[in-house]
């Protein structure tokens, strides 16, 4: 199978490595060169590297991978899908929902295969919570809280952060969208999102353009309530996730690893730590993987063209509620 990769920054270099080490070594690349990778040049040696789009699908790839800034997304989705190409997206899908249906048309037109990189639906302590709660072990769900900080220079630490995507408004960047997958996994463990009212902030500390925190207050349609809070500002790092529901509550520390679940009838806690040997590129790993049975009829797509979409509309809805102060209903 023959697979092209557009962008080679950080997250273009690993779908690079997970490919070949699930022995896909058939790949080309198209890209501008304005990655700030260290030592990049020597890596692809021995593989195609264009600059045009058309140059590139001129080589007829079967799957192609967008990792390239989340404002380019379409500009190379769009083309690959009416060439007939399967798709892998990076999240979030794209910057605006202008381009949707034209993707959905060119899928249609061009028959292939569509993943949204919601790497997180590959997460074991996800995964487990998702068994927990559709068991219906811990009763119904009530309440959910995530929260996620990083500290944003220390992300690349080999560029200037203040010109990365993530800090650009005009390539898709600020905290809402480029850390967008609780607005995903969240829809996968609870169900859609029914209204959203959002909160911004850019207070310069990073001297960027984009909001360096959010916070999303969301009801689902099934009752429950929750919020998001994003931020480019925490150190360490922190991401949880915890669910209240009406027999026990579920807690899952990405840091770590660990599930914690209590049960309410008979007080018991149980703490669930992660695999010995996990670590965190097994998800994209499984990702691929997945990606390499959907395009061979293997398995159906976990993530689908839909799934982007909804995560991409509550994100915007964050921005829509926070400029007019207003809650934003589906």
């Amino acid at each position: 199978m023959k697979f092209l990769i557009a962008g080679f920054g950080s997250i273009g270099r690993r779908h690079f490595q997970n490919l070949k080490s699930l022995d896909q070594h058939d790949i080309l690349f198209y890209r501008s060169g304005k990655s700030r990778l260290p030592e990049q040049e020597r890596d692809l040696e021995g593989f195609i590297v264009e600059t045009d789009l058309e140059a590139a699908l001129a080589h007829q790839p079967d799957a192609v991978i967008a990792a390239n800034p989340t404002a380019l997304h379409m500009d190379v989705a769009i083309p690959a899908a009416r060439a007939g190409a399967h798709l892998l997206v990076e999240k979030p899908i794209a910057q605006s929902l202008d381009q949707m249906d034209e993707l959905q048309q060119a899928l249609a037109e061009g028959g292939g295969k569509f993943l949204m990189g919601f790497q997180f639906r590959f997460n074991p302590g996800l995964r487990l919570a998702k068994e927990r709660l559709t068991s219906g072990a811990l009763g119904a769900p009530l309440i959910a809280r995530v929260h996620w900080g990083e500290y944003l220079p220390d992300w690349h630490p080999w560029e200037d952060y203040r010109k990365s995507y993530s800090a650009r408004n005009d390539l898709g960047g600020g905290v809402v969208l480029t850390l967008c997958h609780p607005f995903d996994y969240l829809r996968w463990l609870l169900g859609e999102v029914r209204s959203v009212h959002g909160f911004t902030h850019n207070r310069g500390i990073l001297e960027i353009e984009v909001e360096e925190q959010a916070e999303a207050r969301l009801a689902f349609a099934g009752g429950v309530t929750g919020t998001v809070q994003l931020d480019y500002l925490q150190r360490p790092k922190a991401h949880w996730l915890e669910i209240l529901c009406t027999d026990g509550y579920i807690q899952w520390d990405d840091t770590t690893g660990y599930v914690k679940l209590y049960d309410n009838a008979t007080g018991q806690k149980e703490e669930i730590p992660p695999a010995r040997d996990y670590e965190r590129n097994q998800m994209f790993l499984a990702q691929t993987s997945h990606f390499l049975d959907m395009v061979t009829g293997k398995s159906d797509p976990l993530t689908t063209l839909e799934d982007g979409r909804r995560a991409l509309e509550i994100a915007l809805a964050v921005h829509d509620s926070a400029a007019s102060g207003l809650r934003i209903d589906f």
